[in-house]
């Protein structure tokens, strides 16, 4: 694969290098993702962008956690998981919670389970959901916003899912004790 590149304060194009001082900021660090991201001002925007706006909606922190994990297993993405693992940590999401996304196993609540089968399934049809799947998953509490939540989460995901497939982008040492590979069970949708 092509070796992309892989930004630093230093290296970064100009309109990149406030959009990295902001990544600073929010992690300590620069993480491996927005490097690579760096690369194009206008994709690191973006994703912030995206970012900041997913983390506005009416999601509570566990259900964002399901959103985000949700899309980053049935993607396979060798970063985010781990990332948003790490990212679940400080959200004070539970390790219950987390396992069970990473190992796709039952989510310790209905309405949460109903949440992570609703995502793979706008995921899995591209949105061409039936009015049934819709229906079920208003069943379970949730409404028509968090169905246009949960594609603001599916954009900003593909972003960075597909960028980390393309770049191979390495783990960041921080959440190397948190790598993941996916297990042999799939869930059905």
């Amino acid at each position: 694969m092509t070796d992309f590149p892989s930004h630093d304060l230093e290296t970064a194009p100009e309109g990149s290098k406030p959009l990295l001082e902001n990544s600073q900021k929010a992690f300590g660090r620069l993480p491996g993702l927005h490097k690579v991201m760096a690369e194009s001002p206008q994709v690191l925007e973006g994703y912030q962008l995206l970012h900041k706006l997913f983390t506005e909606t009416a999601f509570d922190a566990d259900e964002m956690t399901v959103v985000w994990q949700t899309i980053n297993v049935e993607h396979e993405c060798h970063y985010c998981v781990p990332a948003h693992t790490g990212i679940a940590k400080r959200m004070k999401v539970s390790d219950e919670i987390s396992n069970a996304l990473r190992d796709e196993t039952p989510l310790p609540t209905a309405k949460l389970e109903a949440l992570r089968v609703f995502t793979l399934q706008m995921l899995r049809q591209r949105g061409n959901v039936t009015d049934e799947q819709i229906q079920t998953f208003f069943d379970a509490g949730y409404d028509h916003r968090a169905v246009l939540e949960i594609i603001l989460g599916l954009s900003q995901k593909v972003m960075s899912n597909y960028i980390n497939h393309v770049a191979e982008t390495p783990l960041d040492d921080v959440v190397k004790p948190l790598a993941w590979t996916r297990s042999d069970t799939h869930i059905a949708a």
